[in-house]
């Protein structure tokens, strides 16, 4: 397995080479850049514009300079020095941004993976075993309306629900006096009182697919000689079930932190501007809507580790936990 994981991260070096230049190239491709949003916000607004400052912050910013060597300064300063560059919007270090946001990304992640997968698998169990039941029909229902419902109506929903009549504000992560306020059990008590509803929201979509994809794949494997053997050699049906059709059938779960993690980044940001959480994926939309390259190109590439890490996971724990695949 060691020769396997050593291998795998030598093929990600020139895959995130490849990525970071494509995340760059496709940062420049809109007409213009940071500065030309920042000029046409000023004209619009009225105040006057010193032909000779744009010039100097032109030459500071290295606009003129050619793509390459733009791309150069970017992605050797984060090689030799680990800096992500500066960014223009917020007048910060780039990787001063991206740490802030990616504690409470990486928290809500994973809370709402864990509970994607705590929700879906008794679920998907019951319905494979409880074919064309009342319990089944209602979970498939609820599954249609899972994957059909947007997330942010249904954020809007959860915080209309909240407030309405439990009195409780849900938008961000923590209430007012709690956000600059240092951690204590106090502030961890109203993170659980303030995260809940992004841990639906975000998840829901996810569970209902999951509890489908779970349904078809153990419904295939009950109905297989081995099942049906260990069932007739005296075997009880919920051992039959989870030791050996459940483990298969989980493989969808595993192979879904591949895809998850960056999702969870960039796929919810509506969801997240909604609740006003102080996620990447807002930051990472409004970085793109400035043109600001540096901090968009960080975040992107960020979100390509995060895709080939996860891939890499879920790869080691399909191999460990299906005795069909190896590692080769």
């Amino acid at each position: 397995m060691l020769n396997y994981v050593i291998k795998r991260l030598i093929y990600m070096i020139p895959t995130l080479f490849g990525m970071s230049m494509i995340a760059f190239m496709i940062i420049q491709l809109p007409p213009g850049d940071y500065l030309s949003s920042l000029l046409a916000t000023m004209a619009d607004s009225g105040q006057n514009i010193d032909p000779a400052q744009v010039e100097a912050l032109r030459r500071s910013y290295g606009f003129d300079d050619p793509i390459w060597l733009q791309y150069w300064k970017w992605i050797s300063g984060i090689l030799f020095r680990g800096d992500f560059g500066y960014s223009f919007e917020w007048n910060r270090p780039v990787a001063d941004l991206i740490w802030e946001r990616m504690g409470s990304t990486l928290a809500l992640s994973i809370a709402s993976l864990l509970f994607v997968w705590a929700v879906s698998l008794p679920i998907g169990i019951y319905s494979a075993m409880r074919r064309h039941s009342v319990g089944d029909y209602a979970f498939t229902f609820l599954g249609f309306i899972g994957l059909a419902i947007p997330n942010f109506i249904l954020a809007l929903t959860l915080m209309y629900v909240s407030y309405k009549f439990f009195g409780q504000s849900v938008g961000g992560l923590f209430s007012p006096e709690y956000v600059e306020a240092p951690w204590s059990v106090a502030k961890f008590v109203d993170l659980l009182g303030h995260i809940w509803i992004a841990v639906i929201v975000i998840g829901t979509s996810g569970t209902a697919a999951l509890i489908r994809i779970l349904r078809a794949n153990l419904t295939d494997e009950l109905n297989k000689p081995y099942v049906i053997t260990a069932k007739a050699k005296g075997l009880p049906e919920y051992r039959a079930v989870i030791k050996y059709p459940v483990r298969i059938a989980l493989n969808p779960f595993v192979s879904a932190i591949g895809w998850v993690l960056p999702e969870l980044i960039s796929g919810v940001t509506i969801t997240a501007i909604v609740l006003n959480l102080p996620t990447a994926g807002p930051l990472l939309l409004r970085a793109l809507i400035s043109q600001d390259m540096y901090l968009a190109g960080s975040f992107i590439l960020l979100m390509g580790v995060l895709t080939l890490v996860g891939m890499l996971v879920s790869d080691i724990l399909l191999a460990l936990l299906d005795p069909r695949i190896r590692f080769n």
